[in-house]
């Protein structure tokens, strides 16, 4: 089976986060507890596969978010050139995992159909639901799908040699995760399946949710395919970027997932 490096490409925070805002129940104190928002690059020398396409500036913006790295600029660094990638997947449509829309012009998208029924559905017209979407992203997608370059995916699949896909629903009722081979074995992409640790490991869901018997049941589906804790990548938690080493030295917001960790996530 193929093996793939992987690359955790931080691109925004939120430093003022707390702990209140990451849990639908937060019985303990109200810390400080950061959020930062990532794309991920799946790479060996036959295949280069970006998972998420995070946001650009024009749409952080509008929601009071920074971006302090270019998306471009962050997979340049690590030698990649977004013209020439080939395969994009997404977790899911939320707006700070599905723009930067002209970045990958020559790429074939991957998204769950349940996730492109929910965003273009009657979902969309419940204003809590449709929050977290944008319509310019969500149009891309659709304008895609007619151009022959979505592949849309139910519920579990193989993407590649060593890359496949599986829905999990919960935060959105279309998505999905990512189970690589790696050097250390299988790591789970667990995006906002999980957007902290603390979230997977104590069984707290995250408060922005679609169902929470889903997400809770997602849980325990990642824990199965990943090949222990270690192997579970979330979604927002700064902690990735201390426990898994610098891509190469120097380089800051940039951690090699296929890497043994440092240590084990608090």
């Amino acid at each position: 089976m193929s093996e793939y490096e992987i690359y955790a490409i931080r691109y925004a925070r939120k430093d003022d986060r707390r702990s209140s805002d990451n849990f639908i129940e937060n019985d303990g104190p109200d810390t400080e507890m950061p959020m930062d928002f990532f794309i991920w690059a799946l790479v060996n020398q036959d295949r280069t596969v970006i998972v998420d396409t995070g946001f650009d500036e024009k749409a952080g913006k509008a929601r009071g978010y920074a971006v302090t790295r270019p998306v471009a600029e962050g997979l340049k660094q690590i030698g990649i050139s977004p013209d020439d990638v080939k395969d994009v997947i997404l977790t899911h449509m939320h707006w700070d995992h599905a723009g930067n829309h002209d970045l990958f012009p020559q790429a074939r998208y991957h998204v769950q159909e349940r996730e492109m029924h929910f965003c273009t559905g009657r979902c969309m017209c419940d204003a809590q639901q449709k929050k977290a979407y944008n319509a310019e992203d969500v149009s891309h997608l659709v304008r895609r799908n007619f151009e022959g370059s979505v592949t849309l995916h139910d519920p579990n699949s193989d993407l590649a040699d060593g890359i496949s896909l599986h829905w999990l629903g919960g935060h959105t009722a279309g998505l999905q995760v990512v189970r690589v081979k790696t050097r250390r074995g299988h790591v789970v992409l667990a995006s906002d399946a999980s957007h902290y640790y603390a979230n997977i490991l104590q069984r707290r869901p995250f408060p922005v949710l679609f169902d929470t018997g889903q997400m809770l049941n997602g849980f325990a589906v990642i824990q199965k395919l990943a090949d222990g804790p270690s192997h579970i990548i979330p979604g927002h938690d700064r902690q990735v970027l201390s426990l898994f080493p610098a891509a190469r030295d120097g380089l800051d917001g940039i951690a090699r997932l296929d890497a043994d960790p440092r240590g084990t996530p608090a």
